[in-house]
């Protein structure tokens, strides 16, 4: 299976069709991973409040676990330092909540500035190039096959006739000449037919 036609210009076009699509889709996670690194800056500040509400909970936690111990008033000490305790455990919750929404934020937008770039890219080359894929073994097979030079000769024919104007006969008609079997008319023709489908016929 080919897959660059032979004429020069398509193939020139179907090579920078490729490069750009490469260069698209690559850029496209390039600047998503760059983004998603950016917002990811922004957990920092969750995480130093979660870990100083975890650190301000313990020490609470252990200073109300010394206080109980104290003579007399030892309940009444403590209950305030477990309830400054828990304040900790809520700041600690809220950096947690913090840092999982960021990270939520930075992926979703990371996901969307890859995806839209690239189902754009793939919508819009993806199918010619397939298509042409397509064509182009069709062509090569039918040209390999009896009467397949008539074939692209009739082909060209019935298509453009801007694409028949360096063509001449001996008789100047063409049509005339492909339906008597004119080798050198016929194989003129298919060069033509060949062409629209970016091949040339085997030397």
């Amino acid at each position: 299976m080919r897959i660059y036609a032979q004429t020069p210009a398509r193939r020139t076009r179907q090579v920078l069709a490729d490069l750009l699509a490469i260069a698209v889709i690559v850029g496209a996670a390039w600047f998503a991973r760059l983004v998603h690194r950016t917002i990811m800056l922004l957990v920092g500040p969750g995480q130093a409040a979660q870990s100083a509400g975890n650190r301000l909970a313990g020490g609470l936690h252990d200073a109300g676990n010394a206080a109980s111990r104290v003579p007399l008033v030892g309940g009444a000490l403590k209950q305030p330092l477990l309830d400054a305790a828990e304040a900790g455990t809520g700041l600690a919750s809220a950096g947690q909540a913090a840092e999982h929404t960021v990270s939520r934020l930075a992926f979703m937008i990371a996901f969307v500035l890859v995806a839209v770039p690239v189902v754009t890219v793939l919508l819009l080359w993806l199918p010619p190039r397939i298509r042409w894929l397509r064509s182009s073994s069709q062509a090569q097979r039918l040209l390999a096959a009896p009467g397949g030079a008539d074939l692209f000769a009739l082909r060209a024919l019935t298509g453009p006739l801007q694409d028949l104007a360096g063509l001449r006969t001996a008789d100047g008609g063409l049509a005339a000449a492909w339906r008597r079997g004119d080798r050198e008319v016929i194989d003129d023709l298919a060069r033509v037919g060949l062409r629209r489908v970016g091949l040339q016929p085997p030397r």
